[in-house]
């Protein structure tokens, strides 16, 4: 069936992922929706460097909310910095230098950013998609390690200070190619048989789907979502995608377009007004399945996903702090 998976999605993506996609969609939108003041919240953007992550903290620093940029690479965030605090006038942008394919570097940080700052929405945007497989200094395939351990742990470690905000949010950005990957807990690191980065990337990105549909059920006064930004025009689909770039580069949608349904997330009264966990694409809750596709996990499987990365994070917690 993963032919018929591949052939549904890239139909689907040429329809409703490109640019005229999205501007189809957003003849539905209510501007409203996200014009709003949110002076005196915090958000966190992870990979808030360039792409996606930039365009939603610069929308976020445009309506007053304090932005915390967690980066890895820190000339290039200390420009990204300089250019949303120019174009916004919002001075209250913080930059913090974290690798999120290091659990360790996440633990250290989120322990010190606890005793620091308050947190209302967290946004997990940081992502990769390296096409051979390469381990991290901790033996980690590095595909794993930053959208998925990564990912797990910025959420968990940050959870005991979303719990004290009110309307405290927790948005994923994932991918429409985790419609083609089945949950696959048997190869979490991806060590056995041919290595496709692509196809490694979307199966991390179903298990960032499970894995806000988990958190929804366990922390109820928090609200998740996870969503698909669309194709669009970012460095990461340029250096990780060159042939897809090259073939759709005049139909992908602009970093801003890509960020929309993440900001609308992040900053609309309406967004919580639907059930926490969803999968979302141009600020509707669409299905997490193909139609006749068999990518349903079961229940074990899913919590033996949990366990799983719940297990290496304490390891990780445990080194990084004695």
């Amino acid at each position: 069936m993963s032919w018929y998976r591949n052939a549904v999605w890239f139909v689907k993506g040429l329809r409703e992922y490109t640019r005229g996609g999205y501007e189809s969609a957003s003849k539905h939108f209510n501007p409203a929706d996200v014009e709003v003041d949110v002076a005196g919240r915090s958000f966190l953007v992870t990979g808030a460097n360039s792409g996606i992550g930039k365009a939603t903290a610069k929308e976020i620093a445009r309506r007053g909310g304090t932005v915390h940029l967690v980066c890895r690479n820190k000339e290039r965030a200390e420009v990204a910095k300089e250019e949303i605090v120019t174009e916004t006038g919002n001075q209250n942008i913080f930059l913090h230098i974290v690798d999120i394919s290091n659990p360790k570097e996440i633990w250290k940080f989120a322990e010190k950013f606890q005793n620091e700052h308050k947190l209302n929405v967290l946004i997990n945007n940081a992502g990769c998609m390296v096409n051979n497989r390469e381990l991290t200094e901790d033996g980690l395939e590095k595909n794993f390690a930053t959208n998925t351990l990564g990912t797990y742990i910025m959420t968990t470690a940050l959870l005991p200070l979303l719990e004290k905000e009110a309307d405290s949010r927790v948005i994923t950005v994932s991918s429409g190619g985790m419609l083609v990957q089945k949950l696959n807990i048997s190869d979490l690191q991806s060590g056995s048989g041919p290595f496709d980065g692509t196809m490694v990337y979307a199966q991390n990105k179903r298990q960032q789907v499970v894995l806000t549909e988990q958190w929804a059920k366990a922390h109820r006064n928090i609200h998740f979502s996870v969503m698909h930004p669309g194709w669009a025009d970012t460095p990461a689909v340029r250096s990780s995608m060159p042939d897809f770039y090259e073939r759709m580069k005049n139909s992908l949608r602009t970093d801003a377009q890509g960020a929309d349904t993440v900001l609308w997330l992040a900053v609309s009264a309406e967004a919580t007004k639907l059930a926490s966990g969803l999968f979302f694409q141009d600020r509707q809750a669409v299905p997490a399945h193909l139609p006749l596709a068999w990518t349903h996990s079961s229940p074990a499987d899913e919590e033996k996903l949990m366990e799983v990365l719940e297990e290496f994070s304490q390891k990780f917690k445990s080194v990084s702090l004695g």
